[in-house]
Protein backbone atom coordinates (compact mmCIF):
# COMPACT_ATOMS: atom_id res chain seq x y z
CA UNK A 1 0.00 0.00 0.00
CA UNK A 2 1.25 3.33 -0.90
CA UNK A 3 1.78 6.22 1.41
CA UNK A 4 -1.36 8.27 -0.33
CA UNK A 5 -3.52 5.24 0.17
CA UNK A 6 -2.49 4.76 3.87
CA UNK A 7 -3.07 8.63 4.42
CA UNK A 8 -6.25 8.27 3.16
CA UNK A 9 -7.80 6.02 5.04
CA UNK A 10 -6.70 7.56 8.02
CA UNK A 11 -8.19 10.87 7.10
CA UNK A 12 -11.27 8.39 6.74
CA UNK A 13 -11.23 6.52 10.12
CA UNK A 14 -12.00 8.02 13.69
CA UNK A 15 -9.67 10.74 14.47
CA UNK A 16 -8.10 10.21 18.53
CA UNK A 17 -5.26 11.70 18.64
CA UNK A 18 -3.82 11.03 21.94
CA UNK A 19 -4.62 7.20 21.36
CA UNK A 20 -2.54 8.24 18.13
CA UNK A 21 0.02 9.97 20.13
CA UNK A 22 0.62 7.48 22.92
CA UNK A 23 1.02 4.06 20.15
CA UNK A 24 3.87 6.19 18.43
CA UNK A 25 5.18 7.19 21.96
CA UNK A 26 7.61 4.29 21.37
CA UNK A 27 8.91 4.59 17.73
CA UNK A 28 9.49 8.36 18.74
CA UNK A 29 11.91 7.73 21.07
CA UNK A 30 13.83 5.16 19.75
CA UNK A 31 14.68 7.11 16.68
CA UNK A 32 14.73 10.51 19.60
CA UNK A 33 19.03 10.18 18.90
CA UNK A 34 18.67 10.11 15.45
CA UNK A 35 16.17 13.22 14.94
CA UNK A 36 18.45 14.99 17.45
CA UNK A 37 21.62 14.32 15.87
CA UNK A 38 20.33 15.08 12.16
CA UNK A 39 18.68 18.20 13.77
CA UNK A 40 15.50 17.14 11.89
CA UNK A 41 12.65 14.43 12.82
CA UNK A 42 13.55 11.38 11.67
CA UNK A 43 11.87 10.21 8.14
CA UNK A 44 10.00 6.73 10.14
CA UNK A 45 8.78 9.46 12.51
CA UNK A 46 7.41 11.87 9.68
CA UNK A 47 5.53 9.11 8.05
CA UNK A 48 4.19 7.23 10.93
CA UNK A 49 2.81 10.87 12.31
CA UNK A 50 1.45 12.42 8.91
CA UNK A 51 -0.57 8.84 8.87
CA UNK A 52 -2.13 9.45 12.12
CA UNK A 53 -2.72 12.94 11.48
CA UNK A 54 -0.48 13.94 14.28
CA UNK A 55 0.90 16.74 11.67
CA UNK A 56 -2.31 18.12 10.70
CA UNK A 57 -4.10 18.79 14.12
CA UNK A 58 -5.08 22.29 13.42
CA UNK A 59 -5.80 22.11 9.73
CA UNK A 60 -9.82 22.70 9.12
CA UNK A 61 -11.98 19.99 8.29
CA UNK A 62 -13.01 21.94 4.67
CA UNK A 63 -9.85 21.49 3.56
CA UNK A 64 -9.12 17.93 4.59
CA UNK A 65 -7.89 18.06 8.05
CA UNK A 66 -9.02 17.07 11.50
CA UNK A 67 -10.08 20.08 12.76
CA UNK A 68 -9.30 19.05 16.23
CA UNK A 69 -10.78 20.57 19.07
CA UNK A 70 -8.43 22.53 21.55
CA UNK A 71 -8.24 20.25 24.20
CA UNK A 72 -7.72 16.76 22.71
CA UNK A 73 -4.92 18.86 20.57
CA UNK A 74 -3.09 20.01 23.65
CA UNK A 75 -3.40 16.25 25.51
CA UNK A 76 -1.94 14.92 22.20
CA UNK A 77 0.84 17.52 21.82
CA UNK A 78 2.09 16.81 25.19
CA UNK A 79 1.72 13.16 24.64
CA UNK A 80 4.29 13.81 21.81
CA UNK A 81 6.45 16.05 23.60
CA UNK A 82 6.49 13.43 26.59
CA UNK A 83 8.28 11.03 23.84
CA UNK A 84 10.71 13.87 22.62
CA UNK A 85 10.70 17.44 23.29
CA UNK A 86 11.85 17.92 19.54
CA UNK A 87 9.06 16.19 17.88
CA UNK A 88 6.44 17.43 20.26
CA UNK A 89 7.84 21.04 19.32
CA UNK A 90 7.42 19.78 15.38
CA UNK A 91 3.51 18.83 16.22
CA UNK A 92 2.52 21.76 17.79
CA UNK A 93 4.25 24.39 15.05
CA UNK A 94 2.72 22.25 12.87
CA UNK A 95 -1.18 22.36 14.73
CA UNK A 96 0.10 26.51 15.00
CA UNK A 97 0.14 26.07 10.73
CA UNK A 98 -2.80 24.40 10.42
CA UNK A 99 -4.74 27.22 12.52
CA UNK A 100 -3.12 29.83 10.44
CA UNK A 101 -4.62 28.45 7.32
CA UNK A 102 -8.15 28.88 9.11
CA UNK A 103 -7.46 32.20 8.30
CA UNK A 104 -7.10 32.13 4.77
CA UNK A 105 -9.73 33.13 2.30
CA UNK A 106 -8.11 32.82 -1.18
CA UNK A 107 -9.83 30.12 -3.34
CA UNK A 108 -6.54 29.03 -4.73
CA UNK A 109 -4.81 29.01 -1.56
CA UNK A 110 -7.60 27.25 0.14
CA UNK A 111 -7.29 24.58 -3.09
CA UNK A 112 -3.90 24.03 -3.03
CA UNK A 113 -4.08 23.19 0.64
CA UNK A 114 -7.24 20.67 -0.23
CA UNK A 115 -5.14 19.28 -2.71
CA UNK A 116 -2.01 17.96 -0.45
CA UNK A 117 -2.54 14.76 1.79
CA UNK A 118 -2.31 15.57 5.56
CA UNK A 119 0.11 18.36 4.93
CA UNK A 120 2.59 19.37 6.56
CA UNK A 121 3.30 23.85 6.61
CA UNK A 122 5.78 25.29 8.30
CA UNK A 123 6.17 28.92 7.98
CA UNK A 124 7.00 32.22 10.03
CA UNK A 125 5.67 35.63 9.90
CA UNK A 126 9.58 37.41 11.05
CA UNK A 127 11.12 39.02 9.63
CA UNK A 128 8.89 39.74 6.72
CA UNK A 129 9.86 39.52 3.68
CA UNK A 130 9.86 41.90 0.91
CA UNK A 131 6.69 41.77 -2.10
CA UNK A 132 7.34 43.76 -4.63
CA UNK A 133 4.07 44.98 -7.20
CA UNK A 134 5.68 45.38 -10.67
CA UNK A 135 4.25 45.94 -14.04
CA UNK A 136 4.55 42.13 -14.81
CA UNK A 137 2.98 40.86 -11.27
CA UNK A 138 4.63 40.30 -7.85
CA UNK A 139 7.90 39.27 -6.73
CA UNK A 140 8.75 38.01 -3.15
CA UNK A 141 12.28 38.07 -1.52
CA UNK A 142 13.39 37.07 1.60
CA UNK A 143 14.41 35.12 4.19
CA UNK A 144 12.40 33.91 6.92
CA UNK A 145 14.06 32.80 10.81
CA UNK A 146 12.82 29.82 12.61
CA UNK A 147 11.13 27.38 9.79
CA UNK A 148 10.57 24.62 12.38
CA UNK A 149 9.43 21.81 11.03
CA UNK A 150 10.52 23.08 7.37
CA UNK A 151 12.55 20.07 6.13
CA UNK A 152 8.96 17.91 6.00
CA UNK A 153 6.77 20.86 4.87
CA UNK A 154 4.84 20.69 1.79
CA UNK A 155 3.91 24.34 1.77
CA UNK A 156 5.17 27.27 3.61
CA UNK A 157 2.65 30.64 4.80
CA UNK A 158 5.05 33.64 4.93
CA UNK A 159 4.48 37.65 5.65
CA UNK A 160 5.84 40.06 3.70
CA UNK A 161 5.61 43.96 3.13
CA UNK A 162 3.83 45.01 0.24
CA UNK A 163 5.78 47.58 -1.92
CA UNK A 164 5.77 49.71 -5.20
CA UNK A 165 8.76 49.45 -6.78
CA UNK A 166 11.21 50.26 -3.80
CA UNK A 167 8.91 52.07 -2.02
CA UNK A 168 6.95 50.41 0.54
CA UNK A 169 3.20 50.95 0.64
CA UNK A 170 1.46 52.87 3.25
CA UNK A 171 -2.09 51.98 4.82
CA UNK A 172 -4.59 54.09 5.97
CA UNK A 173 -2.93 53.37 9.71
CA UNK A 174 0.30 54.74 8.73
CA UNK A 175 1.45 51.39 8.67
CA UNK A 176 3.34 49.19 5.67
CA UNK A 177 0.82 46.75 4.35
CA UNK A 178 1.57 43.09 5.21
CA UNK A 179 0.10 40.68 2.92
CA UNK A 180 0.40 36.58 3.55
CA UNK A 181 1.89 34.84 0.99
CA UNK A 182 1.70 30.86 0.70
CA UNK A 183 4.40 29.24 -1.16
CA UNK A 184 4.62 25.22 -2.39
CA UNK A 185 7.86 23.69 -0.72
CA UNK A 186 9.83 23.41 -4.07
CA UNK A 187 9.90 26.89 -4.29
CA UNK A 188 11.72 27.38 -0.77
CA UNK A 189 15.47 27.23 -0.23
CA UNK A 190 16.34 26.02 3.53
CA UNK A 191 19.56 27.33 5.16
CA UNK A 192 21.33 25.45 7.33
CA UNK A 193 20.74 27.71 10.44
CA UNK A 194 20.21 25.35 13.41
CA UNK A 195 22.86 24.99 15.47
CA UNK A 196 21.12 25.45 19.33
CA UNK A 197 21.65 23.80 22.61
CA UNK A 198 18.08 22.85 22.57
CA UNK A 199 15.38 21.87 20.71
CA UNK A 200 18.10 20.49 18.05
CA UNK A 201 15.87 17.77 16.69
CA UNK A 202 13.28 20.79 15.33
CA UNK A 203 14.90 21.57 11.99
CA UNK A 204 14.34 24.85 13.08
CA UNK A 205 16.39 26.57 10.29
CA UNK A 206 15.68 29.92 7.90
CA UNK A 207 14.39 29.31 4.47
CA UNK A 208 14.28 31.90 1.40
CA UNK A 209 13.80 32.78 -1.93
CA UNK A 210 14.84 34.90 -4.06
CA UNK A 211 13.02 36.91 -6.53
CA UNK A 212 10.44 34.44 -6.65
CA UNK A 213 7.35 35.22 -9.14
CA UNK A 214 4.05 34.69 -7.29
CA UNK A 215 0.52 34.23 -8.75
CA UNK A 216 -1.57 37.38 -7.31
CA UNK A 217 -4.33 34.08 -6.26
CA UNK A 218 -1.54 33.12 -3.60
CA UNK A 219 -1.12 36.48 -1.85
CA UNK A 220 -3.85 38.04 0.25
CA UNK A 221 -3.83 40.58 3.12
CA UNK A 222 -2.42 39.51 6.35
CA UNK A 223 -4.66 38.32 8.61
CA UNK A 224 -5.17 36.74 12.45
CA UNK A 225 -8.19 38.82 13.45
CA UNK A 226 -11.05 37.52 11.22
CA UNK A 227 -10.93 33.59 10.46
CA UNK A 228 -12.52 32.19 6.96
CA UNK A 229 -13.42 29.37 9.31
CA UNK A 230 -16.56 29.04 11.49
CA UNK A 231 -16.02 26.20 13.39
CA UNK A 232 -15.26 27.03 16.96
CA UNK A 233 -11.47 25.71 16.63
CA UNK A 234 -11.04 29.03 15.06
CA UNK A 235 -13.33 31.17 16.87
CA UNK A 236 -10.62 30.24 19.94
CA UNK A 237 -8.23 33.12 20.15
CA UNK A 238 -5.73 32.27 18.00
CA UNK A 239 -3.06 33.79 19.82
CA UNK A 240 -4.10 32.09 23.06
CA UNK A 241 -4.30 29.09 20.90
CA UNK A 242 -1.18 29.51 19.49
CA UNK A 243 0.38 29.86 23.67
CA UNK A 244 -1.37 27.06 24.54
CA UNK A 245 0.19 24.72 22.28
CA UNK A 246 3.74 25.70 23.85
CA UNK A 247 3.00 24.93 27.06
CA UNK A 248 1.34 21.38 26.02
CA UNK A 249 5.25 20.80 24.80
CA UNK A 250 6.56 22.22 28.05
CA UNK A 251 4.39 20.37 30.44
CA UNK A 252 5.40 17.11 27.94
CA UNK A 253 9.15 17.31 28.63
CA UNK A 254 8.27 18.17 32.25
CA UNK A 255 6.45 14.62 32.50
CA UNK A 256 9.42 13.05 30.80
CA UNK A 257 11.86 14.46 32.99
CA UNK A 258 10.06 13.83 36.38
CA UNK A 259 9.60 10.31 35.51
CA UNK A 260 13.35 10.15 34.72
CA UNK A 261 14.14 11.62 37.76
CA UNK A 262 11.89 9.14 40.00
CA UNK A 263 13.26 5.93 38.09
CA UNK A 264 16.99 7.17 39.08
CA UNK A 265 15.79 8.29 42.32
CA UNK A 266 14.84 4.94 43.42
CA UNK A 267 18.64 3.02 42.36
CA UNK A 268 21.10 6.34 43.35
CA UNK A 269 23.37 6.36 46.19
CA UNK A 270 24.84 9.29 45.60
CA UNK A 271 28.68 10.00 46.23
CA UNK A 272 29.54 10.23 49.96
CA UNK A 273 25.67 9.16 51.22
CA UNK A 274 25.28 5.48 52.01
CA UNK A 275 21.54 5.35 51.39
CA UNK A 276 19.27 6.08 48.15
CA UNK A 277 18.95 9.21 46.11
CA UNK A 278 14.64 8.52 47.26
CA UNK A 279 15.44 8.36 50.66
CA UNK A 280 16.90 11.64 51.09
CA UNK A 281 13.87 14.60 52.84
CA UNK A 282 15.29 17.38 50.14
CA UNK A 283 15.15 15.09 46.91
CA UNK A 284 11.28 13.90 48.58
CA UNK A 285 10.57 17.79 48.77
CA UNK A 286 11.96 18.92 45.27
CA UNK A 287 9.70 16.13 43.95
CA UNK A 288 6.59 16.94 45.31
CA UNK A 289 7.30 20.30 44.22
CA UNK A 290 7.61 19.75 40.96
CA UNK A 291 4.75 17.43 40.85
CA UNK A 292 2.74 20.42 42.07
CA UNK A 293 4.27 23.10 39.40
CA UNK A 294 2.98 20.45 36.78
CA UNK A 295 -0.23 19.66 38.14
CA UNK A 296 -1.05 22.81 38.87
CA UNK A 297 -0.01 24.12 34.95
CA UNK A 298 -2.84 21.03 34.11
CA UNK A 299 -5.20 22.31 35.85
CA UNK A 300 -5.30 25.82 35.06
CA UNK A 301 -4.61 25.12 31.24
CA UNK A 302 -7.52 22.98 30.89
CA UNK A 303 -9.71 25.02 33.20
CA UNK A 304 -9.20 27.69 31.38
CA UNK A 305 -9.62 26.21 27.60
CA UNK A 306 -13.13 24.05 29.01
CA UNK A 307 -14.06 27.93 29.98
CA UNK A 308 -13.48 29.44 26.42
CA UNK A 309 -14.61 26.34 24.70
CA UNK A 310 -18.04 26.72 25.77
CA UNK A 311 -17.74 30.42 24.67
CA UNK A 312 -17.06 29.88 21.20
CA UNK A 313 -19.21 26.40 20.64
CA UNK A 314 -21.96 29.04 21.85
CA UNK A 315 -20.98 31.45 18.83
CA UNK A 316 -20.75 34.01 21.37
CA UNK A 317 -17.25 36.73 21.38
CA UNK A 318 -14.40 35.64 23.75
CA UNK A 319 -14.12 39.01 25.79
CA UNK A 320 -10.94 40.32 26.80
CA UNK A 321 -10.64 38.91 30.43
CA UNK A 322 -10.82 35.75 29.09
CA UNK A 323 -8.03 36.45 26.55
CA UNK A 324 -5.85 37.41 29.48
CA UNK A 325 -6.31 34.35 31.37
CA UNK A 326 -5.57 32.20 28.58
CA UNK A 327 -2.69 34.12 27.95
CA UNK A 328 -2.21 33.91 31.66
CA UNK A 329 -2.33 30.02 31.90
CA UNK A 330 -0.06 29.68 28.71
CA UNK A 331 2.86 31.69 29.98
CA UNK A 332 3.02 30.62 33.86
CA UNK A 333 2.22 26.78 32.27
CA UNK A 334 5.52 27.11 30.62
CA UNK A 335 7.05 28.70 34.11
CA UNK A 336 5.92 25.79 36.51
CA UNK A 337 7.70 23.68 33.53
CA UNK A 338 10.53 25.00 33.44
CA UNK A 339 10.23 24.94 37.51
CA UNK A 340 9.95 21.46 37.39
CA UNK A 341 12.59 20.46 35.28
CA UNK A 342 15.00 22.28 37.02
CA UNK A 343 14.46 20.96 40.23
CA UNK A 344 14.70 17.49 39.29
CA UNK A 345 17.36 18.08 37.27
CA UNK A 346 19.45 20.25 40.01
CA UNK A 347 18.02 17.14 42.54
CA UNK A 348 20.07 14.26 40.29
CA UNK A 349 23.03 15.77 40.75
CA UNK A 350 25.75 15.03 38.72
CA UNK A 351 24.40 12.03 36.58
CA UNK A 352 22.31 15.07 34.91
CA UNK A 353 24.72 16.21 33.01
CA UNK A 354 25.45 13.33 31.01
CA UNK A 355 24.31 13.11 27.56
CA UNK A 356 22.79 9.61 28.40
CA UNK A 357 20.89 10.92 30.41
CA UNK A 358 17.15 11.50 30.16
CA UNK A 359 17.23 14.51 32.52
CA UNK A 360 20.13 16.23 30.15
CA UNK A 361 18.02 16.46 27.41
CA UNK A 362 14.74 17.51 29.21
CA UNK A 363 17.07 20.56 30.93
CA UNK A 364 18.38 21.68 27.21
CA UNK A 365 14.83 21.55 25.64
CA UNK A 366 12.55 23.24 28.32
CA UNK A 367 14.08 26.49 28.25
CA UNK A 368 13.85 26.76 24.66
CA UNK A 369 10.06 27.18 24.98
CA UNK A 370 10.04 30.36 26.83
CA UNK A 371 11.98 32.13 24.08
CA UNK A 372 8.98 32.10 22.02
CA UNK A 373 7.54 35.04 21.90
CA UNK A 374 3.69 33.96 22.61
CA UNK A 375 5.12 33.04 26.06
CA UNK A 376 7.57 35.11 26.69
CA UNK A 377 7.24 36.53 30.31
CA UNK A 378 6.49 39.89 29.24
CA UNK A 379 2.95 38.50 28.59
CA UNK A 380 2.34 38.56 32.75
CA UNK A 381 2.35 42.35 32.54
CA UNK A 382 -0.03 42.35 29.49
CA UNK A 383 -2.15 39.62 31.51
CA UNK A 384 -2.35 41.98 34.72
CA UNK A 385 -2.89 45.26 32.40
CA UNK A 386 -5.91 43.68 31.30
CA UNK A 387 -6.95 42.53 34.60
CA UNK A 388 -6.38 46.13 35.95
CA UNK A 389 -8.86 47.34 33.46
CA UNK A 390 -6.00 48.92 30.85
CA UNK A 391 -5.24 47.65 27.25
CA UNK A 392 -2.83 44.95 26.55
CA UNK A 393 -0.35 46.93 25.15
CA UNK A 394 0.52 43.91 23.06
CA UNK A 395 -0.26 43.66 19.44
CA UNK A 396 -1.53 39.91 18.61
CA UNK A 397 -2.59 39.46 22.05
Amino acid sequence: MNQDNELSKVSDSPHDPLAAAIRLTALIREHSDQTERDRCLAQPVVAAMRRAGLLSLGLPAALGGPETPVAAAMRAIEQVAYADGSTGWNAMIAYDAGLWSGYLSSPATRALLKSLVAPVIAGSIQPPGRLERTANGYRLTGQWRFGSGCRQADAFFVAAILHDGDTPVIGANGIPEMRQVVLRAADVTIVDTWHVVGMRGTGSHDFKVDNLAVAEEFIEPFNFDVPTETGPLYRFPLMGNMALAKTAVALGIARRALESFTELARTKVSTHQTNLLRERAVVQRDLARAEACVRSAHCFMEAVIDDVWKVVAAGREVAIEQRATLRLAAVDGVQRAVEAVDLVFNAAGATSIHTSSPLERCFRDIHVVPAHFVVQPPIYEAAGRVMLGMPSGMPLF
